[in-house]
Order: structure tokens, then sequence, then C-alpha cells
């Protein structure tokens, strides 16, 4: 028989929360300079789940289709903006947060509509308890592979412009003057899930598969559940990251298919 779901007093957070402030103290003893950001972060991801708790709560009882839209449209500008910044060399403009939001409604906002409607199937089809924390998973995931995608291919061409200028030169088209960049953007984007699938329940037991257990559920149903979101995060990440090599390479040559490094941002920020 599977235990009990336990439920957290303020007390237990506040033993939580006293391991991080001691590791703040050791980081100011030690100089390591990260205290006070580690103690930020702490306190907004504090607010911020606390927050998120309270908002889930009403819409789980309204059940509200335009509510749950709101809050998927919220997630997805987070994360839009999440990945830009990230970037060591984005583009300039509307197209630097442009290219990685729409990368990720056209992967995963889409494959976590797919997988409510098709997959786990509830009643109704957009039910909150499914759809919102499914779609955090996928963005949270996605998000990194799609920035390290667009971080890598423009720090490579930056670095690397004479080499694809003298392809260029040579009458390759933009595609093989930048295709080995843009294959080596793609695989980096992709290790972040492939190493997390390859030591899944060997190194690392997964945060759903772990939150099921900790809620009283049986843990191979929790290993069926991890699996699929494993894999849907996979097909997620390779969608989004291509997705946003794709639009990045087009935009990096003009009509005359020269290369315009001036459309990067010119200083690391």
């Amino acid at each position: 028989m599977n235990a009990a779901f336990i439920p957290l007093g303020t007390g237990d957070l506040l033993i939580a929360a006293a391991l991080l402030l001691a590791t703040g103290a050791l980081s100011w003893r030690l100089q390591l300079g990260v205290g006070r950001r580690l103690l930020i972060a702490g306190a907004r991801s504090t607010a911020q789940l606390m927050l998120l708790g309270l908002i889930l709560h009403s819409i789980f009882a309204s059940q509200s289709p335009w509510l749950i839209a709101l809050v998927m449209g919220v997630m997805l500008a987070v994360a839009g903006y999440e990945a830009w910044s990230r970037q060591t060399r984005p583009l300039r403009g509307a197209w630097g947060y442009g290219t990685g939001a729409l990368s990720m409604l056209l992967s995963s906002v889409t494959i976590a509509l797919m997988s409510v409607a098709v997959i786990l199937q509830p009643t109704p089809w957009y039910h909150p308890q499914y759809l919102i924390p499914l779609l955090g998973m996928l963005l949270g995931n996605t998000m990194t592979g799609i920035a390290v995608a667009m971080d890598t291919l423009g720090r490579e061409a930056w670095t690397r412009r004479g080499e694809i200028e003298a392809r260029l030169i040579l009458g390759e088209a933009p595609a093989g003057a930048l295709g080995h960049i843009r294959r080596g953007a793609l695989r980096a984007g992709l290790i972040p899930i492939i190493n997390s699938m390859t030591t899944a329940g060997l190194v690392s037991l997964p945060g759903m598969m772990t939150g099921q257990i900790l809620a009283g559920g049986a843990p191979f149903e929790a290993a069926k559940y991890q699996l699929m979101i494993l894999f849907l995060i996979a097909a997620g990440t390779a969608l989004g990251a291509a997705s946003a090599v794709m639009i990045m390479s087009a935009r990096l040559f003009d009509e005359r298919e020269r290369l315009r490094l001036d459309r990067l941002e010119g200083e690391a920020r």
C-alpha cells in the first residue's frame, strides 16, 4: 500500500529555508560573491510559487478556458524573454525576442495541447490540472534547448565570420556556408535533454516522478508519466531548436545572400 500524502507546514518550509540561508552564509564566508543573488533567487521563487499556487487554485476551481489561455500566454511571454536574455549575441530588435517565443509556440504549446487532447484526454480536454503543469515542464526545458542553440549559432557566426564569407565568395549558398554552424548549434541545444534521458533512473530521479511518488502515487505509474514527459520534452526541444535555428539563420543573410552580422547585438550583454 502506498504511503499517504504528507502535507508540509510552515515550520517545515522554514527548516528548508534555513539551509538556504546557511548556504548564503557559506558563500559570504568564502567570498564567492553569489550569496546575495542566491538569497534574492530564493525570495523570488518563494513569492512566485506561492502566488502561482493561489492563482492555480482559483483556475482549477473555475476551469475557465479564458483564464487558462491567459496563464499560458503569460508563461510563453516570460519563457520567450528568458530565452532571449540568455544569449550572448541575440538578434536585434523584435526578432531577438520573437524568434524564441515563436519557436516555443510552435513546439511546447503545440505539443502540450496535443498531449492533453490525444494522450491524457481529461474532461474537459483543456483541464488546467493537466494542461498548465504539462506546458510548464515543456516550456522550462525547451526554453533551455532553444536558448543554447540560438546562443551557439550567434556566437559561432560572429567569431567565424571570415570562414562564412569565404564560403560565400567561393559560391556556396547561405545554407551551405552556415550549415556546419547550424548543425553544431542544434547538437548543443539537444545535449541537455539527451543527458537527462540517458541518466534518468540511474543517476537522477526526475522531478515529476519524484513528485508523484512523494504524493503517494504508485512508482510504476509515476515512471510511465515521467517517460511520457521526457519523450515530449525531447520532441519539443528538437522542434523548437530547429525552428529557432532556421529562423535565425535566415535572418543572418539578406536578399542578396550577404552575411548580415549587424543584425546581431554587437556587445555581450
